[in-house]
């Protein structure tokens, strides 16, 4: 007598139930003694993937029919079902002979039967083939690293494409801020400007009194064989390092010249002409607010090294503001070319979205700023200047030393601590020495009221040369500044750049704007006091001589 299957209904399970109570409990003769209790299920449907471990999902328990069988599971690959029985481990399943059943799990093993590749696994504890455990299989595993591999780098990805399309979409929207801003109606500027005139050596503008002199392209060195027919006139300029001169190109083909600068370097000082020939190589500094860069020479017979450039017969900034009061038009065209010049220095990209290595000047002062015929500036003078490129180390920063004008020194570069781990803290202090600029320009605006002479930064604090010591005495130990009185604040116009004046010559760092928010303050400024200009209230309207306007209650 025995018990081989058992069915799914209510009474099967029942009988069996009492059965086995009985058996357990010795209530039933010697005969019917309990062996082991195995999972006796055909072929059933199973979620085993031929990896790690599954349940065989049967339902039906058998006792099996002679002590010595033991538990078997059978997985079939090809249709993922699996066959549970008791088994004999002494005769041949599907021709394999069992040799693992003593084992508490069911692990599976891989045989190539009649029947096609099958797993197959044997124990002896009770349905202990209902839980499956499948072995290694790399190509499964690599499989599974693969989709959790995916799975974890999908996130990234499409995190990736947002940050993608993000900047792609901001590129698009600045270029259609700046498209707009070059094409605004422009300022009125002074003076008209003359045609293009080319000849074999460069393109040069027409000069002084019909327009300022400028070219069509830059020239990194002269490679003629014989240097440009070039006739100095007289010296308007002199520096640390070099003499200015106006000049005359001659045209090839004519008695015709057009008039140029030629900066002239000793041969001793090579390494300044080359480092400002460097700078004025580079394509993407043109801009209109920056000196125009003709070509470079080296004279070997007078043992000279050139740089020939546009000429500009106003002089430098220090020079204009000595001899003229401005007004406030003129302020915001002189100020706010001089920050757009500052800024294009400082940007990493050009005006049409192209990448450029910014520069910083490191010598910005107003006798290194120009004035053109329209009244905008330009920025020259770049011996000292320093492209901040990406292969720059620390080291090479920190070898760069303590440069400059003492006068126009940063509190950072007086004591010789700028963050050199920071790109941006060099070009803060170049926002510093503009500030000083703008307030030089602010000084000598009759908006302001009384205009006095024209003085320098920190006037007669310091001496007319002065240098490091002094200077760390004023703005290091007194945090002194250039004084901006009172009344400087009464214009509207100039309490903003006073206010801007005061932001860029912050003692950190970090707190002074930038170049590039200075620019936007002066378009802003630029564009509200135009709709002011165009309101029909005389009364709204800033005043043609940039008097400073009184209400009532005053």
């Amino acid at each position: 007598y025995y018990i081989r299957s058992l069915r799914k209904n209510v009474w099967d399970n029942f009988l069996v139930g009492q059965i086995i109570h009985c058996l357990e409990r010795g209530m039933v003769p010697g005969i019917f003694k309990l062996t082991r209790l195995c999972k006796f299920c055909d072929r059933e449907p199973s979620s085993c993937n031929g990896t790690g471990t599954c349940q065989a999902n049967c339902s039906i328990t058998s006792i099996c029919e002679r002590s010595d069988e033991v538990c078997v599971a059978i997985w079939y690959e090809g249709n993922q079902t699996v066959e549970t029985v008791c088994h004999l481990p002494s005769k041949p399943m599907y021709g394999v002979h069992l040799d693992d059943y003593n084992s508490s799990t069911c692990e599976m093993k891989e045989y190539k039967t009649d029947s096609g590749q099958l797993f197959i696994c044997s124990c002896i504890d009770e349905e202990c083939n209902e839980n499956l455990v499948f072995p290694h299989r790399p190509g499964a595993i690599e499989n599974q690293v693969v989709s959790v591999i995916l799975v974890s780098l999908l996130p990234l990805l499409v995190l990736a494409i947002l940050v993608v399309a993000s900047f792609y979409w901001y590129r698009i929207q600045r270029r259609r801020k700046l498209n707009q801003w070059e094409t605004k109606k422009p300022l009125k500027r002074k003076g008209p400007k003359g045609p293009l005139d080319c000849s074999d050596a460069c393109a040069i503008m027409m000069d002084d009194d019909r327009s300022d002199s400028s070219s069509t392209h830059a020239n990194s060195l002269n490679h003629n064989t014989e240097p440009l027919p070039i006739e100095l006139d007289l010296q308007v300029g002199k520096g640390r390092f070099a003499e200015v001169y106006k000049a005359k190109l001659k045209q090839s083909s004519s008695e015709q010249f057009e008039t140029v600068a030629v900066k002239i370097f000793p041969y001793e000082e090579y390494a300044s002409w080359k480092n400002e020939k460097d700078i004025f190589s580079d394509i993407d500094l043109k801009h209109e607010n920056v000196l125009h860069f003709l070509t470079a020479e080296e004279r070997k017979v007078e043992k000279q090294y050139w740089l020939i450039t546009a000429y500009h017969s106003r002089g430098n900034l220090q020079e204009y503001l000595t001899r003229h009061v401005i007004s406030w038009e003129d302020l915001r065209l002189l100020g706010g070319s001089l920050v757009r010049g500052v800024a294009h220095l400082h940007s990493d990209h050009t005006l049409c979205g192209r990448p450029k290595v910014p520069i910083i000047h490191r010598d910005l002062k107003s006798s290194n700023i120009l004035v053109k015929n329209d009244l905008t500036c330009c920025l020259c003078d770049f011996g000292l200047g320093l492209r901040l490129d990406n292969s720059l180390s620390v080291d090479d920063l920190a070898n760069s030393g303590q440069v400059g004008t003492a006068r126009y020194m940063a509190p950072e570069v007086l004591e010789s601590r700028i963050n050199l781990e920071n790109i941006e803290s060099f070009k803060q202090t170049d926002v510093y020495s503009m500030a000083l600029v703008l307030w030089e320009l602010t000084s000598r605006c009759n908006a302001i009221g009384e205009v006095k002479d024209y003085e320098p930064p920190f006037g007669s604090k310091v001496r007319e040369h002065p240098c490091v010591e002094s200077m760390k005495d004023n703005v290091l130990r007194d945090r002194g500044r250039p004084e901006i009185p009172n009344s400087w604040t009464k214009h509207p116009g100039v309490a903003l750049v006073c206010a801007t004046i005061n932001e860029c010559w912050d003692h950190d760092p970090e707190a002074r704007l930038t170049a590039q928010c200075v620019a936007e303050r002066f378009r802003e400024m630029d564009d509200e006091l135009d709709k002011l200009s165009t309101r029909s209230s005389s009364a709204e309207k800033i005043p043609e001589d940039c008097s400073v306007s009184v209400s009532d209650d005053k």
